[in-house]
Protein backbone atom coordinates (compact mmCIF):
# COMPACT_ATOMS: atom_id res chain seq x y z
CA UNK A 1 0.00 0.00 0.00
CA UNK A 2 1.04 3.62 -0.43
CA UNK A 3 0.26 6.13 2.32
CA UNK A 4 0.32 9.91 2.00
CA UNK A 5 1.84 11.38 5.16
CA UNK A 6 0.50 14.56 6.75
CA UNK A 7 2.36 16.34 9.56
CA UNK A 8 0.61 19.04 11.60
CA UNK A 9 2.12 22.07 13.31
CA UNK A 10 1.17 24.90 15.66
CA UNK A 11 3.30 28.01 16.03
CA UNK A 12 3.82 28.23 19.77
CA UNK A 13 4.54 24.49 20.17
CA UNK A 14 8.11 23.11 19.81
CA UNK A 15 8.16 22.71 16.02
CA UNK A 16 11.57 21.00 16.01
CA UNK A 17 9.75 17.86 17.19
CA UNK A 18 8.18 17.65 13.73
CA UNK A 19 11.48 16.94 12.01
CA UNK A 20 11.96 13.86 14.17
CA UNK A 21 8.37 12.77 13.59
CA UNK A 22 8.89 12.95 9.84
CA UNK A 23 11.84 10.56 10.05
CA UNK A 24 9.99 8.25 12.47
CA UNK A 25 6.87 7.95 10.34
CA UNK A 26 8.69 7.36 7.06
CA UNK A 27 10.70 4.61 8.74
CA UNK A 28 7.59 3.06 10.31
CA UNK A 29 5.74 2.92 7.00
CA UNK A 30 8.64 1.58 4.94
CA UNK A 31 9.67 -0.96 7.60
CA UNK A 32 6.11 -2.34 7.43
CA UNK A 33 6.56 -2.94 3.70
CA UNK A 34 4.53 0.03 2.44
CA UNK A 35 5.40 3.15 0.45
CA UNK A 36 5.37 6.66 1.86
CA UNK A 37 4.31 9.74 -0.11
CA UNK A 38 5.13 13.09 1.50
CA UNK A 39 5.34 16.76 0.67
CA UNK A 40 8.79 18.31 0.28
CA UNK A 41 10.09 19.42 3.66
CA UNK A 42 11.05 22.80 2.19
CA UNK A 43 7.49 23.55 1.03
CA UNK A 44 6.64 24.73 4.57
CA UNK A 45 8.48 24.72 7.90
CA UNK A 46 9.57 21.04 8.23
CA UNK A 47 7.09 20.15 5.49
CA UNK A 48 4.27 20.39 8.04
CA UNK A 49 0.90 22.17 7.91
CA UNK A 50 -0.27 24.82 10.36
CA UNK A 51 -2.24 27.57 8.63
CA UNK A 52 -5.13 27.39 6.23
CA UNK A 53 -2.82 28.63 3.48
CA UNK A 54 -0.41 25.76 4.17
CA UNK A 55 -3.42 23.48 4.23
CA UNK A 56 -4.39 24.62 0.74
CA UNK A 57 -0.82 24.00 -0.38
CA UNK A 58 -0.96 20.44 0.95
CA UNK A 59 -4.47 19.96 -0.52
CA UNK A 60 -3.23 20.89 -4.01
CA UNK A 61 -0.12 18.71 -3.62
CA UNK A 62 -2.30 15.77 -2.57
CA UNK A 63 -4.67 16.43 -5.50
CA UNK A 64 -1.72 16.25 -7.89
CA UNK A 65 -1.09 12.69 -6.65
CA UNK A 66 -4.74 11.57 -6.77
CA UNK A 67 -5.02 7.85 -7.43
CA UNK A 68 -1.49 7.12 -6.22
CA UNK A 69 -2.20 6.72 -2.51
CA UNK A 70 -4.46 4.28 -0.64
CA UNK A 71 -4.77 6.14 2.66
CA UNK A 72 -3.51 9.14 4.62
CA UNK A 73 -1.71 9.06 7.95
CA UNK A 74 -2.35 12.27 9.86
CA UNK A 75 0.61 12.59 12.23
CA UNK A 76 0.29 14.84 15.29
CA UNK A 77 3.76 15.26 16.79
CA UNK A 78 2.34 18.08 18.93
CA UNK A 79 -1.01 19.78 19.58
CA UNK A 80 -1.52 20.73 15.91
CA UNK A 81 -3.75 23.33 14.27
CA UNK A 82 -7.01 21.68 13.23
CA UNK A 83 -7.97 24.34 10.64
CA UNK A 84 -4.95 23.64 8.47
CA UNK A 85 -5.59 19.90 8.76
CA UNK A 86 -9.23 20.20 7.65
CA UNK A 87 -8.30 22.41 4.70
CA UNK A 88 -5.62 19.96 3.66
CA UNK A 89 -7.60 16.71 3.90
CA UNK A 90 -11.27 17.49 3.35
CA UNK A 91 -11.07 16.08 -0.21
CA UNK A 92 -8.64 13.24 0.45
CA UNK A 93 -11.21 10.63 -0.58
CA UNK A 94 -9.44 7.76 1.19
CA UNK A 95 -9.26 6.47 4.78
CA UNK A 96 -7.41 8.75 7.21
CA UNK A 97 -5.58 7.36 10.25
CA UNK A 98 -5.24 9.71 13.23
CA UNK A 99 -1.88 9.21 15.00
CA UNK A 100 -0.76 11.31 17.99
CA UNK A 101 2.59 11.16 19.77
CA UNK A 102 2.81 10.29 23.46
CA UNK A 103 4.59 12.54 25.94
CA UNK A 104 7.53 11.12 27.87
CA UNK A 105 8.05 11.29 31.62
CA UNK A 106 11.07 13.52 32.21
CA UNK A 107 10.45 15.48 29.01
CA UNK A 108 7.49 17.56 30.07
CA UNK A 109 9.21 20.96 30.01
CA UNK A 110 8.06 23.54 27.48
CA UNK A 111 10.80 22.61 25.01
CA UNK A 112 9.69 18.97 24.83
CA UNK A 113 6.06 18.70 25.91
CA UNK A 114 3.81 17.69 23.00
CA UNK A 115 0.21 17.83 24.32
CA UNK A 116 -0.86 15.69 21.35
CA UNK A 117 -3.04 13.63 23.71
CA UNK A 118 -5.35 16.63 23.99
CA UNK A 119 -4.76 17.90 20.47
CA UNK A 120 -6.02 14.67 18.95
CA UNK A 121 -9.49 15.44 20.28
CA UNK A 122 -9.31 18.89 18.74
CA UNK A 123 -8.66 17.39 15.30
CA UNK A 124 -11.19 14.55 15.53
CA UNK A 125 -13.89 16.93 16.74
CA UNK A 126 -13.43 19.31 13.82
CA UNK A 127 -13.23 16.47 11.30
CA UNK A 128 -16.50 15.17 12.76
CA UNK A 129 -18.06 18.62 12.32
CA UNK A 130 -16.90 18.73 8.69
CA UNK A 131 -18.18 15.18 8.08
CA UNK A 132 -14.72 13.95 7.05
CA UNK A 133 -14.47 10.21 7.81
CA UNK A 134 -11.42 9.12 9.79
CA UNK A 135 -10.04 6.17 11.73
CA UNK A 136 -8.93 6.18 15.37
CA UNK A 137 -7.35 3.22 17.12
CA UNK A 138 -6.03 2.21 20.51
CA UNK A 139 -3.91 3.38 22.22
CA UNK A 140 -4.95 7.03 22.04
CA UNK A 141 -1.33 8.16 21.71
CA UNK A 142 1.35 5.93 20.22
CA UNK A 143 4.91 6.29 18.97
CA UNK A 144 5.33 5.45 15.27
CA UNK A 145 8.26 3.13 15.97
CA UNK A 146 6.42 1.08 18.62
CA UNK A 147 4.99 -2.41 18.21
CA UNK A 148 1.54 -0.99 19.00
CA UNK A 149 1.69 1.37 16.04
CA UNK A 150 2.91 -1.43 13.77
CA UNK A 151 -0.30 -3.30 14.67
CA UNK A 152 -2.29 -0.09 13.99
CA UNK A 153 -0.57 0.23 10.64
CA UNK A 154 -1.26 -3.38 9.67
CA UNK A 155 -4.95 -2.94 10.51
CA UNK A 156 -5.13 0.40 8.70
CA UNK A 157 -3.58 -1.15 5.60
CA UNK A 158 -6.28 -3.85 5.73
CA UNK A 159 -8.99 -1.18 6.09
CA UNK A 160 -7.59 0.65 3.07
CA UNK A 161 -7.53 -2.55 1.01
CA UNK A 162 -11.17 -3.26 1.86
CA UNK A 163 -12.31 0.29 1.10
CA UNK A 164 -10.37 0.49 -2.15
CA UNK A 165 -11.54 -2.94 -3.32
CA UNK A 166 -15.18 -2.56 -2.26
CA UNK A 167 -15.86 1.04 -3.24
CA UNK A 168 -16.42 0.02 -6.85
CA UNK A 169 -16.30 -3.53 -8.24
CA UNK A 170 -18.01 -5.90 -10.66
CA UNK A 171 -19.82 -9.00 -9.45
CA UNK A 172 -20.91 -11.61 -12.00
CA UNK A 173 -24.16 -13.49 -11.42
CA UNK A 174 -24.07 -16.61 -13.62
CA UNK A 175 -27.57 -18.02 -13.67
CA UNK A 176 -30.83 -17.09 -11.97
CA UNK A 177 -31.38 -17.45 -8.24
CA UNK A 178 -31.45 -21.09 -7.27
CA UNK A 179 -35.19 -21.75 -7.42
CA UNK A 180 -35.57 -23.39 -4.02
CA UNK A 181 -33.72 -20.64 -2.09
CA UNK A 182 -35.56 -17.39 -1.62
CA UNK A 183 -33.09 -16.84 1.21
CA UNK A 184 -30.50 -15.56 -1.29
CA UNK A 185 -32.64 -12.83 -2.89
CA UNK A 186 -31.05 -9.39 -3.19
CA UNK A 187 -31.73 -5.85 -4.39
CA UNK A 188 -29.48 -5.14 -7.37
CA UNK A 189 -30.25 -1.41 -7.46
CA UNK A 190 -29.43 -1.02 -3.76
CA UNK A 191 -26.07 -2.70 -4.35
CA UNK A 192 -25.34 -0.36 -7.26
CA UNK A 193 -25.71 2.61 -4.93
CA UNK A 194 -22.87 1.14 -2.86
CA UNK A 195 -20.70 0.83 -5.96
CA UNK A 196 -21.35 -2.91 -6.42
CA UNK A 197 -22.16 -3.45 -10.08
CA UNK A 198 -23.95 -6.74 -10.83
CA UNK A 199 -23.56 -8.31 -14.28
CA UNK A 200 -26.11 -11.06 -14.90
CA UNK A 201 -25.73 -13.97 -17.34
CA UNK A 202 -28.19 -16.68 -18.33
CA UNK A 203 -27.00 -20.16 -17.40
CA UNK A 204 -28.23 -21.50 -20.74
CA UNK A 205 -25.58 -19.37 -22.44
CA UNK A 206 -22.85 -20.90 -20.30
CA UNK A 207 -24.13 -24.40 -21.10
CA UNK A 208 -24.22 -23.54 -24.82
CA UNK A 209 -20.63 -22.26 -24.71
CA UNK A 210 -19.46 -25.37 -22.86
CA UNK A 211 -21.18 -27.72 -25.31
CA UNK A 212 -19.48 -25.95 -28.19
CA UNK A 213 -15.96 -26.19 -26.76
CA UNK A 214 -13.80 -28.69 -28.64
CA UNK A 215 -12.28 -31.54 -26.64
CA UNK A 216 -8.86 -30.71 -28.12
CA UNK A 217 -9.08 -26.97 -27.41
CA UNK A 218 -5.60 -26.06 -26.06
CA UNK A 219 -7.13 -23.87 -23.33
CA UNK A 220 -9.34 -26.75 -22.19
CA UNK A 221 -6.47 -29.24 -22.14
CA UNK A 222 -4.27 -26.82 -20.21
CA UNK A 223 -7.06 -26.21 -17.70
CA UNK A 224 -7.57 -29.95 -17.26
CA UNK A 225 -3.91 -30.32 -16.30
CA UNK A 226 -4.13 -27.41 -13.89
CA UNK A 227 -7.18 -28.89 -12.17
CA UNK A 228 -5.42 -32.27 -11.87
CA UNK A 229 -2.51 -30.53 -10.16
CA UNK A 230 -4.86 -28.58 -7.88
CA UNK A 231 -6.56 -31.50 -6.13
CA UNK A 232 -7.04 -35.28 -6.43
CA UNK A 233 -8.99 -36.05 -9.63
CA UNK A 234 -8.08 -39.75 -9.81
CA UNK A 235 -11.68 -40.99 -9.32
CA UNK A 236 -13.26 -38.66 -11.88
CA UNK A 237 -14.16 -40.16 -15.28
CA UNK A 238 -12.25 -38.53 -18.14
CA UNK A 239 -15.40 -37.22 -19.84
CA UNK A 240 -16.62 -35.46 -16.67
CA UNK A 241 -13.16 -34.07 -15.98
CA UNK A 242 -13.01 -32.62 -19.49
CA UNK A 243 -16.44 -31.02 -19.02
CA UNK A 244 -15.29 -29.42 -15.75
CA UNK A 245 -12.27 -28.00 -17.57
CA UNK A 246 -14.54 -26.55 -20.26
CA UNK A 247 -16.78 -24.90 -17.67
CA UNK A 248 -13.72 -23.44 -15.95
CA UNK A 249 -12.49 -21.94 -19.22
CA UNK A 250 -15.93 -20.47 -20.01
CA UNK A 251 -16.20 -18.90 -16.55
CA UNK A 252 -12.77 -17.34 -17.06
CA UNK A 253 -13.97 -15.92 -20.38
CA UNK A 254 -16.84 -14.18 -18.56
CA UNK A 255 -14.42 -12.88 -15.93
CA UNK A 256 -12.04 -11.49 -18.55
CA UNK A 257 -14.63 -9.99 -20.89
CA UNK A 258 -16.67 -8.27 -18.20
CA UNK A 259 -13.76 -7.53 -15.82
CA UNK A 260 -15.44 -9.41 -13.00
CA UNK A 261 -13.88 -9.15 -9.54
CA UNK A 262 -16.12 -11.86 -8.06
CA UNK A 263 -18.78 -14.29 -9.24
CA UNK A 264 -21.76 -16.19 -7.91
CA UNK A 265 -22.85 -19.34 -9.75
CA UNK A 266 -26.12 -21.24 -10.10
CA UNK A 267 -24.62 -24.63 -9.30
CA UNK A 268 -27.67 -26.91 -9.30
CA UNK A 269 -29.38 -28.69 -10.80
CA UNK A 270 -29.05 -27.88 -14.51
CA UNK A 271 -25.31 -28.51 -14.61
CA UNK A 272 -25.87 -31.91 -13.09
CA UNK A 273 -28.78 -32.97 -15.30
CA UNK A 274 -27.44 -31.50 -18.57
CA UNK A 275 -23.64 -31.45 -18.23
CA UNK A 276 -23.36 -34.32 -15.72
CA UNK A 277 -21.01 -32.42 -13.40
CA UNK A 278 -21.13 -30.46 -10.15
CA UNK A 279 -18.98 -27.28 -10.34
CA UNK A 280 -17.90 -27.14 -6.67
CA UNK A 281 -14.21 -27.76 -7.35
CA UNK A 282 -14.15 -24.95 -9.91
CA UNK A 283 -15.31 -22.47 -7.26
CA UNK A 284 -12.69 -23.87 -4.91
CA UNK A 285 -9.96 -23.26 -7.49
CA UNK A 286 -11.20 -19.75 -8.30
CA UNK A 287 -11.10 -18.74 -4.64
CA UNK A 288 -7.56 -20.06 -4.31
CA UNK A 289 -6.67 -18.07 -7.42
CA UNK A 290 -7.87 -14.87 -5.75
CA UNK A 291 -11.21 -14.56 -7.58
CA UNK A 292 -14.04 -14.69 -5.06
CA UNK A 293 -16.66 -17.25 -6.05
CA UNK A 294 -19.82 -18.21 -4.17
CA UNK A 295 -22.33 -20.94 -4.98
CA UNK A 296 -26.14 -21.12 -5.15
CA UNK A 297 -26.31 -17.56 -6.50
CA UNK A 298 -25.68 -16.30 -2.98
CA UNK A 299 -24.42 -13.02 -4.33
CA UNK A 300 -24.48 -11.29 -0.94
CA UNK A 301 -22.11 -13.92 0.42
CA UNK A 302 -19.69 -13.03 -2.38
CA UNK A 303 -19.69 -9.45 -1.04
CA UNK A 304 -18.47 -10.38 2.45
CA UNK A 305 -16.14 -13.00 0.99
CA UNK A 306 -14.48 -10.32 -1.10
CA UNK A 307 -14.19 -7.95 1.85
CA UNK A 308 -12.49 -10.60 4.01
CA UNK A 309 -10.21 -11.68 1.17
CA UNK A 310 -9.10 -8.06 0.77
CA UNK A 311 -8.57 -7.63 4.50
CA UNK A 312 -6.67 -10.86 5.09
CA UNK A 313 -4.98 -11.56 1.76
CA UNK A 314 -6.27 -15.15 2.02
CA UNK A 315 -9.07 -17.12 0.31
CA UNK A 316 -12.52 -17.13 1.88
CA UNK A 317 -15.46 -19.55 1.78
CA UNK A 318 -19.26 -19.60 1.79
CA UNK A 319 -20.59 -22.25 4.19
CA UNK A 320 -23.86 -23.59 5.57
CA UNK A 321 -24.73 -23.34 9.24
CA UNK A 322 -25.15 -27.07 9.02
CA UNK A 323 -24.90 -29.27 12.13
CA UNK A 324 -24.58 -29.15 15.88
CA UNK A 325 -21.41 -30.79 17.22
CA UNK A 326 -22.66 -33.14 19.88
CA UNK A 327 -23.84 -31.36 23.03
CA UNK A 328 -21.40 -28.45 22.88
CA UNK A 329 -23.58 -25.36 22.48
CA UNK A 330 -20.64 -23.23 21.31
CA UNK A 331 -19.61 -25.54 18.48
CA UNK A 332 -21.11 -25.99 15.03
CA UNK A 333 -20.18 -27.85 11.86
CA UNK A 334 -19.86 -25.37 8.99
CA UNK A 335 -20.09 -27.17 5.66
CA UNK A 336 -20.54 -27.00 1.95
CA UNK A 337 -20.51 -29.66 -0.73
CA UNK A 338 -17.03 -28.89 -2.01
CA UNK A 339 -16.31 -25.26 -3.04
CA UNK A 340 -13.89 -24.57 -0.15
CA UNK A 341 -10.47 -23.33 -1.28
CA UNK A 342 -7.86 -26.07 -1.08
CA UNK A 343 -5.59 -23.80 1.00
CA UNK A 344 -8.25 -23.67 3.75
CA UNK A 345 -8.40 -27.46 4.01
CA UNK A 346 -6.46 -29.62 6.44
CA UNK A 347 -5.21 -31.93 3.68
CA UNK A 348 -5.41 -32.23 -0.08
CA UNK A 349 -9.00 -32.75 -1.16
CA UNK A 350 -10.37 -35.43 -3.46
CA UNK A 351 -12.99 -34.89 -6.13
CA UNK A 352 -16.03 -37.12 -5.78
CA UNK A 353 -19.54 -37.49 -7.10
CA UNK A 354 -22.05 -35.36 -5.19
CA UNK A 355 -23.91 -37.87 -3.05
CA UNK A 356 -27.22 -35.98 -3.12
CA UNK A 357 -27.36 -36.07 -6.93
CA UNK A 358 -25.90 -39.56 -7.20
CA UNK A 359 -28.71 -40.91 -5.02
CA UNK A 360 -31.40 -40.44 -7.68
CA UNK A 361 -29.29 -39.89 -10.82
CA UNK A 362 -25.99 -41.78 -10.68
CA UNK A 363 -23.15 -40.22 -12.65
CA UNK A 364 -24.60 -36.71 -12.59
CA UNK A 365 -22.62 -34.99 -9.85
CA UNK A 366 -18.87 -35.33 -10.42
CA UNK A 367 -17.05 -32.27 -9.05
CA UNK A 368 -17.29 -31.97 -5.26
CA UNK A 369 -13.88 -31.33 -3.69
CA UNK A 370 -14.27 -33.24 -0.44
CA UNK A 371 -12.13 -32.91 2.68
CA UNK A 372 -11.99 -31.14 6.03
CA UNK A 373 -11.41 -27.50 6.90
CA UNK A 374 -8.14 -26.90 8.77
CA UNK A 375 -7.70 -25.37 12.24
CA UNK A 376 -7.25 -21.58 12.27
CA UNK A 377 -8.59 -18.39 13.81
CA UNK A 378 -11.37 -17.04 11.62
CA UNK A 379 -13.87 -14.26 11.10
CA UNK A 380 -17.41 -14.96 9.92
CA UNK A 381 -19.64 -12.42 8.22
CA UNK A 382 -22.58 -12.01 5.88
CA UNK A 383 -24.97 -9.39 4.56
CA UNK A 384 -28.35 -8.79 2.94
CA UNK A 385 -30.24 -5.94 1.32
CA UNK A 386 -33.36 -4.41 2.86
CA UNK A 387 -35.21 -1.20 2.00
CA UNK A 388 -32.35 0.01 -0.17
CA UNK A 389 -29.71 -0.59 2.51
CA UNK A 390 -26.92 -3.13 2.84
CA UNK A 391 -26.88 -4.74 6.29
CA UNK A 392 -23.88 -6.72 7.48
CA UNK A 393 -22.53 -8.47 10.57
CA UNK A 394 -19.04 -9.67 11.50
CA UNK A 395 -17.84 -11.77 14.42
CA UNK A 396 -14.81 -13.84 15.37
CA UNK A 397 -14.26 -17.49 16.19
CA UNK A 398 -11.96 -20.39 15.31
CA UNK A 399 -11.95 -23.68 13.45
CA UNK A 400 -10.78 -26.30 15.92
CA UNK A 401 -9.70 -29.09 13.58
CA UNK A 402 -11.72 -31.58 15.63
CA UNK A 403 -12.71 -34.79 13.85
CA UNK A 404 -15.87 -35.24 11.82
CA UNK A 405 -16.79 -38.82 11.00
CA UNK A 406 -15.42 -40.15 7.72
CA UNK A 407 -18.85 -40.85 6.25
CA UNK A 408 -19.79 -37.14 6.49
CA UNK A 409 -19.69 -36.04 2.83
CA UNK A 410 -18.51 -32.72 1.44
CA UNK A 411 -16.10 -30.30 3.08
CA UNK A 412 -16.80 -29.33 6.70
CA UNK A 413 -15.06 -28.06 9.78
CA UNK A 414 -15.87 -27.69 13.48
CA UNK A 415 -16.12 -24.03 14.48
CA UNK A 416 -16.04 -22.89 18.10
CA UNK A 417 -17.97 -19.63 18.45
CA UNK A 418 -18.32 -17.89 21.82
CA UNK A 419 -21.95 -17.38 22.89
CA UNK A 420 -23.05 -19.19 19.73
CA UNK A 421 -26.66 -19.81 20.77
CA UNK A 422 -27.41 -16.14 21.38
CA UNK A 423 -25.69 -15.17 18.13
CA UNK A 424 -27.83 -17.67 16.26
CA UNK A 425 -30.95 -16.14 17.77
CA UNK A 426 -29.90 -12.68 16.60
CA UNK A 427 -29.09 -13.96 13.11
CA UNK A 428 -32.46 -15.70 12.83
CA UNK A 429 -34.41 -12.67 14.10
CA UNK A 430 -32.30 -10.33 11.99
CA UNK A 431 -33.23 -11.87 8.66
CA UNK A 432 -29.89 -13.48 7.82
CA UNK A 433 -29.62 -16.55 5.61
CA UNK A 434 -28.57 -20.16 6.19
CA UNK A 435 -25.09 -19.31 4.89
CA UNK A 436 -22.20 -17.53 6.52
CA UNK A 437 -18.84 -16.67 5.01
CA UNK A 438 -15.49 -17.24 6.68
CA UNK A 439 -12.04 -15.72 6.35
CA UNK A 440 -8.63 -16.41 7.85
CA UNK A 441 -7.72 -14.47 11.00
CA UNK A 442 -9.52 -12.11 13.33
CA UNK A 443 -10.55 -8.97 11.46
CA UNK A 444 -13.91 -7.92 12.89
CA UNK A 445 -12.69 -4.44 13.85
CA UNK A 446 -11.08 -3.92 10.45
CA UNK A 447 -14.26 -4.94 8.63
CA UNK A 448 -16.59 -2.88 10.78
CA UNK A 449 -14.38 0.19 10.41
CA UNK A 450 -14.28 -0.15 6.63
CA UNK A 451 -17.99 -1.04 6.35
CA UNK A 452 -19.41 1.66 8.61
CA UNK A 453 -16.98 4.60 8.48
CA UNK A 454 -16.13 4.59 4.79
CA UNK A 455 -18.52 2.32 2.83
CA UNK A 456 -21.61 3.30 4.86
CA UNK A 457 -23.04 -0.21 5.27
CA UNK A 458 -25.41 -0.75 8.19
CA UNK A 459 -23.68 -2.78 10.92
CA UNK A 460 -25.82 -5.38 12.72
CA UNK A 461 -24.42 -6.33 16.14
CA UNK A 462 -24.85 -10.00 16.97
CA UNK A 463 -22.79 -9.75 20.18
CA UNK A 464 -23.97 -8.30 23.47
Amino acid sequence: MKFALFFGNRGFMPAELIAGARQDMIKAVTDAGHEALFMDENATRYGAVETREEGRLYHDWLKSHEGEYDGVILCMPIFIDENGAVTALQDAGVPILMQAYPDEIGKMDFAHRRDAFCGKFSVTDVFYQYNIPFTVMKPHVVHPLSAAFRKNLDDFAAICRVVKGMKRFNLGCIGARTTAFKTVRFDEVALQRYGINVESFDLSELIFKVQNKRDDDPAVLAREKRLEAYTDFTKVPEKNKLTLAKISVVIDEYIEEYRLDAISLRCWNEMETILRVCPCVLLSELNDRGIVASCEIDLCSAITMRAMALASGNPTACLDWNNNYGDDENKVILFHCGPVAQSLMAERGHVTEHKMFAKNDPGSGWGTNEGRIGAFDMTFSNCFTENGRLKVYASEAKFTGEPIEESYFGCGGVAEIPDLQNKLLRLARGGFKHHTTVGVGHMKNVLEEAFSTYLKYDIVRIEE
